[in-house]
């Protein structure tokens, strides 16, 4: 698919990681108009995600999944969620939590609870979802479109970006029903701060509409 292909108005649209960059680009374009389960956790393991779409994301977040890996600035606690292997980057906050006791647990997964249901019933009510992912070898993405094709009920399309040695934006037209992938800038300073000008360039045209 071409960028061209994707516009158009939708009634879900979600952040399937691997950052919380993708949510926050969606957000700066006015296309959050909610929180998916993802877009605040790091998932680099593309498969890992497919995984989770295929069991409908039961056990996210469960406390027995949950692994201290470091603090963040003195701020904030990484925790890594070993089932799906994403890390919870913005969730415990060290002033709250002591890392192995994860006091604000609770609050934590009952919003991720929340999350989960919304998630999975759009997925199942949405007329027309847009996903949006970061990161993803052609197999793994294909992988990841496969497993979209079950878990959604009605239209979605795929939005996939590479963050790669690319000077500018380009579509690579991967040979993939319902896959726009295109390619970005992928050093450090452009992933955070130079690239906004072309994800504004390619959410220009999608909107998100209410389902009747």
């Amino acid at each position: 698919m071409r960028l061209a292909e994707i516009k158009g108005e939708y009634d879900g649209i979600f952040s399937l990681g691997w950052l919380c960059l993708t949510a926050i680009q969606l957000e700066r374009n006015g296309l959050r108009p909610f929180a998916g389960p993802l877009d605040w956790v790091a998932s680099y393991t593309l498969p890992d995600i497919s995984r989770f779409l295929r069991n409908r994301c039961e056990s996210f977040m469960d406390r027995e999944h949950l692994k201290f890996e470091n603090t963040f600035g003195g701020t904030h606690h990484l925790i890594r969620e070993s089932f799906y292997n994403v890390i919870s980057n913005h969730d415990f906050f060290a002033h709250q939590n002591d890392p192995y006791n994860l006091e604000m647990y609770a609050y934590v997964k009952s919003k991720y609870d929340h999350l989960r249901a919304r998630f999975l019933e759009r997925a199942v009510n949405g007329k027309r979802l847009l996903f949006v992912r970061c990161g993803g070898t052609f197999e793994e993405v294909k992988e990841l479109r496969d497993t979209l094709d079950d878990f959604v009920a009605h239209n979605y399309n795929l939005l996939h970006v590479s963050e790669t040695g690319t000077a500018s934006l380009i579509e690579t037209d991967w040979p993939l029903e319902r896959v726009c992938s295109v390619e970005l800038p992928g050093d450090r300073e452009a992933v955070w701060n130079g690239n906004d000008g072309y994800w504004s360039h390619m959410l220009s045209g999608i909107r998100y509409r209410e389902p009747v």
